[in-house]
């Protein structure tokens, strides 16, 4: 077995030439969401429920149930305008303590993150380019110092969030395994 994750003829992401703004955080935002499917691929539960380094709660199932949550309150909460939702994986800390290695929270961990792509993708489809500019109320404690985001500010900052995450999942998963990422 290669201590890569995937052969490059069968990787599943793409590195196109997209046209236009949206098209261009689309890709970024679904590569990175494959990429971090990628990183917890043949993982038994324990094994994706095994943390970082003490006293950290980071893991790759932690990861997958921040991730959630993080889709959860960008576009169900800010952009679809309904921040009186309340929080998924509201654990204290961001969705990582409650990350626990039995199957059952695996199991809602990957189901309430892929119902939650598939509901920012919905919102995403329905989305012209000229809206990227348009401004959403952002939910409380956002962490933004104004209380507006634009639609392209909240796409910017999706890919940036994945990109953190998928570098700490690289780490994660090396030390559990030995496999890298390309």
């Amino acid at each position: 077995m290669s201590d890569m994750f995937i052969e490059p003829d069968a990787d599943p992401r793409t590195y196109g030439n997209p046209i236009g703004e949206l098209a261009t955080y689309r890709e970024y935002l679904s590569n990175y969401r494959i990429t971090l499917e990628l990183k917890c691929r043949d993982l038994d539960p324990a094994q994706l429920a095994t943390r970082s380094v003490p006293p950290s709660s980071l893991s790759l199932l932690g990861l997958v149930r921040h991730m959630a949550r993080v889709e959860h309150n960008w576009f169900e909460r800010c952009l679809r305008a309904q921040p009186d939702l309340p929080r998924i994986f509201d654990d204290g800390d961001g969705g990582f303590t409650g990350a626990v290695g039995t199957q059952e929270c695996v199991d809602d961990a990957f189901a309430q993150w892929r119902e939650q792509i598939t509901a920012a993708d919905a919102w995403l489809d329905a989305l012209a380019e000229d809206q990227l500019g348009d401004v959403k109320p952002l939910p409380r404690a956002a962490g933004y110092p104004d209380d507006t985001a634009s639609v392209r500010d909240v796409l910017v900052h999706m890919i940036e969030e994945y990109a953190r995450h998928c570098g700490h999942a690289d780490l994660l998963r090396e030390c559990i395994d030995g496999r890298t990422g390309q």
